[in-house]
């Protein structure tokens, strides 16, 4: 296996990526993984080792002002249709052939508005527990524009506190994933984090911190769904996360299936690397 990292400017923002492949013959398809919310494309490499083995070219990358890509300028913010753009110029710079998207939580959720917005560029579509958000019930949406504007006022002038180790940092993951272990969890969080002086500070940008102006709107996401043309693959944890309208959700693709891996929670890449990609290696040769 080949493990190589590059940089691509995407959108007018550098993004830091990681490719995995079979040291020979390069596969004709890619499959593009999209990582979730303040995670990093490194923590896919467990899976994507298993998908190598089994003949598949991997790539992952970190979102904007994720790991090691470039923050977003003075003035600027992460509003959530600026992914699917820097999606869009990732796909064009790293996939000359066909394309297969796996996407993970919110990197799901962009999956799914690219495929709809190009359903003729995407072969395959991957969806770990990336059905979307709930959908808020945002009975005041002039004080969510007000929240939003101080919030990010404040964020913008914060820096993260110091760790006095990766061990800290690894706790803090902990408590939204008490099960991750000491090696691959030291790993992630070395991967998340940059050295400062006294210890290390988490590397995504504090301006993911705060809440968008724009609430999720069901009805929109849907219609991006219905729009994929791509064979589907939902992949939920046993004790993952579900939405109140999941069935209606899953029921607006037109060529779906649904697998639940077991004894796992979320971040099912992180803990069952294995059972993942044995069924998205099923789904991509059926």
């Amino acid at each position: 296996m080949r493990t190589t990292e590059s940089r691509v400017v995407a959108n007018g923002l550098q993004h830091h990526v990681i490719s995995w492949g079979p040291d020979g013959a390069q596969p004709a398809a890619t499959l593009l993984c999209l990582h979730g919310f303040l995670d990093v494309g490194w923590s896919f490499r467990p899976m994507a080792e298993r998908l190598v083995a089994c003949g598949h070219r991997v790539v992952a990358f970190d979102w904007r002002g994720h790991g090691e890509s470039e923050w977003v300028g003075p003035g600027g913010y992460y509003h959530f249709m600026d992914y699917v753009a820097d999606l869009a110029d990732l796909v064009d710079a790293l996939v000359p052939g066909p394309l297969h998207l796996v996407g993970h939580s919110m990197g799901g959720s962009a999956a799914s508005l690219y495929a709809g917005a190009f359903p003729e560029r995407v072969e395959k579509l991957v969806l770990m527990e990336g059905l979307g958000p709930e959908a808020p019930n945002e009975p005041e949406p002039a004080k969510r524009t007000g929240a939003w504007v101080l919030a990010a006022r404040k964020a913008r002038q914060r820096q993260h506190r110091v760790l006095a180790s990766l061990e800290e940092a690894l706790a803090r993951m902990r408590l939204q994933t008490p099960e991750l272990d000491d090696a691959l969890g030291l790993e992630l969080a070395a991967r998340s984090t940059r050295q400062v002086e006294g210890g290390v500070v988490w590397s995504f940008d504090p301006l993911h911190r705060t809440r968008g102006p724009y609430p999720f709107h069901a009805e929109l996401f849907r219609a991006h769904l219905a729009a994929i043309t791509a064979p589907t693959l939902c992949i939920e944890g046993e004790r993952g996360y579900r939405v109140p309208d999941q069935e209606e959700r899953q029921a607006a693709l037109r060529d779906a299936r649904r697998i639940v891996i077991p004894a796992v929670g979320h971040m099912m890449h992180w803990l069952a690397p294995g059972p993942v990609a044995e069924a998205i290696d099923g789904f991509l040769r059926r």
